[in-house]
């Protein structure tokens, strides 16, 4: 798998937090496109985002934390799904490519468990981002693309 080492700039969102089980985040996912849909921002120029915070795999379902984020160049008002403006921090991350599915994502275990411990470089306390290139309901799974970005040292 091919990283590469990319400066992140720091990247206004709007967000929805995801606080528990993995299984679940399919209804965060659906409120979440519900409100993107009602506010009329579309992903063709909007980019999508899942800063995760934690491994599903190594955290308990009750303290596992995700959020759904798309880009947006204003504060977000206050609303009844719970969306809110946060940052995306600039910084040095480590980029690969995952194609196919997103219920496993094989970019993200290559940048913790092959690349990292080999790569002379630490993790940074930030989250680990994955960008959704191409999302939507016309989207196939095996034509799905998520860059996975570790931030690091």
């Amino acid at each position: 798998m091919e990283v590469q080492i990319v400066d992140f700039p720091e990247t206004r969102v709007a967000a929805l937090e995801h606080r528990a089980a993995p299984e679940l985040e399919y209804e965060t996912a659906r409120r979440f496109v519900a409100w993107r849909i009602a506010n009329r921002l579309p992903p063709d120029r909007h980019r999508t985002f899942g800063l995760h915070y934690d491994d599903p795999r190594t955290t308990p379902p009750e303290r596992y934390r995700m959020d759904l984020c798309l880009e947006l160049d204003r504060p977000v008002a206050p609303n009844p799904e719970g969306v809110v403006s946060k940052l995306i921090p600039a910084g040095r991350y480590a980029l690969a490519r995952h194609l196919g599915s997103r219920d496993y994502n094989s970019a993200a275990v290559y940048l913790h468990e092959v690349w990292l411990p080999t790569s002379g470089r630490m993790r940074r306390d930030a989250p680990m981002i994955f960008h959704y290139v191409n999302v939507g309901p016309s989207v196939a799974e095996h034509e799905m693309i998520t860059d996975v970005y570790l931030p690091i040292v």
